[in-house]
């Protein structure tokens, strides 16, 4: 199947040399069907919802009979059995709110406070709350990209806890504003506008609540 444009720019940022990508809340698992076809990594597929989770195992079982490179878990993302598994790890969250992704990322470090790994995040809202947690986490930023895809915007965010690799995480996004592509420009102010509209709004009921994230946006101006 055809992948979205979200989903492609996911699938474009998962570099080479991971040895397991965690596929979380990955609903009907294109996304991890298509990292089986171009990764050689050990590819997991990761939804508390039995009855999706049943279905994907069945679609797995048909198209990748003769490879023992993927595998299924019915499981809380907050409890991603990491240990189990030697090797470099890759955790993929996306499709989910920024409140929640924040808190999964939070269990899944504490959990595993001694191991190095990367997670490639795509937040449908609340970004940049989550970016303030990343920040607390002392996560470091490896890549971002911001996309446009039937009138919504999506930040995709690649970090690492790895202390080797120390590059601050802005609030607001950095890297994806540095762009000498028009189109790009463009998608970015509409971003931009669109963002500040929207704590502008939420400003009028509760003006300190968000009254540093307009600043912060503002700055961009």
């Amino acid at each position: 199947m055809k992948l979205s444009k979200r989903l492609l720019q996911i699938c474009h940022m998962v570099e080479p040399g991971f040895d397991h990508i965690w596929d979380c809340c990955c609903d009907h698992g294109y996304l991890g069907a298509a990292l089986l076809k171009q990764q050689s990594a050990k590819v997991h597929f990761v939804d508390i919802v039995p009855e999706l989770m049943s279905n994907l195992s069945h679609k797995l079982n048909h198209f990748f009979a003769n490879t023992n490179t993927w595998q299924t878990h019915c499981i809380d993302v907050s409890l991603l059995p990491l240990t189990q598994y030697q090797g470099h790890h890759l955790v993929i969250i996306a499709g989910i709110g920024g409140d929640l992704m924040s808190d999964l990322v939070t269990n899944i470090l504490h959990a595993h406070p001694d191991q190095v790994i990367d997670i490639l995040l795509c937040p449908v809202h609340h970004q940049f709350e989550l970016r303030q947690n990343l920040s607390n986490l002392h996560l470091s930023l490896k890549a971002e990209v911001l996309i446009e895809e039937n009138g919504r915007y999506y930040e995709v965010i690649h970090v690492t806890n790895n202390a080797d690799k120390m590059k601050p995480i802005s609030l607001t996004g950095e890297l994806f504003w540095q762009t000498d592509c028009e189109e790009q420009k463009l998608i970015n102010q509409q971003y931009l506008h669109k963002t500040l509209a929207h704590y502008q709004r939420i400003q009028k009921g509760q003006p300190l609540l968000v009254k540093n994230v307009i600043n912060a946006y503002e700055q961009l101006l």
